[in-house]
């Protein structure tokens, strides 16, 4: 397999990480508005308590 360039693969890597971080954002927000619809501390805030 021909190697290519370090900085296309830091840029490939860089993609990924933002687009990974973006879709744990959501997901957490919609944990939290769920959560909050429900009445439900969210989770982290249940961990802290015990």
């Amino acid at each position: 397999m021909p190697r290519s360039d370090p900085s296309s693969r830091d840029e490939r890597l860089k993609a990924a990480l933002k687009s990974n971080m973006a879709r744990r954002k959501a997901q957490a927000r919609a944990r939290a508005a769920r959560a909050e619809t429900d009445g439900e501390a969210p989770e982290d805030e249940v961990a802290a308590e015990e």
